[in-house]
């Protein structure tokens, strides 16, 4: 298993090794040793989610309320996926940066995101299946989402015609969000010790790049 720290500051991507024959195939898809050593913490579990979506299918982004948040370890069972990981952390120092990683079924990697990071994927296949372990269960009131289309945002989702659910079509804009005091603060992750910190790479090509900032300043 190799695990990488992305260009977002500590979310990482995870390659395991898959062992296949003819009789098929055998991976350990999650070490919780490993991912501890590599993170900084061990991954608390509480929710085990499942979606399938169609080709094309855009969900996120999406995010939840700091504390507690939520932390993510996804990985794409059946089909393939494009995976966004977008930086919603007020203050930090790659606020306003997405990341985009390929989660299929037959490389098997996975993502890791801490909490106050955004998280959203656009289907590659009918029938794409993601597979979720998540640190908090599932809150309502406490669950947000930016809206995955935002031009400032400026996510190159892989579908020319994205199918959105009615509550991400709904979602507010980048700009709303970050004007609207809706986003966690980077500060209040730190002052929670609810993940490592490390100053972000620099040094690693990645298939992302920052949203526009809007024009006014945060709320307070």
């Amino acid at each position: 298993m190799k695990i990488r720290e992305l260009t977002i500051a500590g979310a990482f991507e995870i390659v395991p090794q898959v062992h296949g024959d003819q009789r098929g195939l055998f991976t350990e898809w999650y070490r919780f040793d490993r991912l501890a050593e590599a993170v900084g913490r061990p991954l608390s579990l509480a929710q085990a989610n499942l979606s399938v979506s169609a080709k094309g299918v855009v969900r996120g982004i999406h995010f939840a309320d700091v504390p507690p948040g939520q932390a993510k370890y996804v990985t794409c069972v059946r089909g393939a996926v494009w995976d966004v990981v977008v930086d919603l952390r007020v203050g930090s120092p790659t606020f306003g940066r997405w990341e985009g990683i390929r989660l299929d079924d037959i490389e098997r990697r996975a993502v890791c995101l801490p909490e106050g990071l955004g998280h959203g994927f656009c289907a590659l296949t009918d029938d794409a299946t993601l597979t979720y372990l998540c640190s908090t269960t599932y809150r309502p009131t406490a669950e947000h989402a930016v809206h995955p289309l935002d031009p400032d945002l400026g996510i190159e989702w892989p579908a020319d015609a994205p199918l959105l659910s009615a509550r991400d079509a709904a979602a507010p804009s980048w700009a709303e969000a970050v004007v609207g005091g809706m986003l966690p603060s980077y500060d209040v992750c730190l002052a929670e010790g609810i993940y490592s910190c490390r100053p972000p790479r620099t040094d690693l090509r990645s298939e992302g790049r920052a949203a526009r900032m809007p024009d006014r300043t945060p709320i307070e």
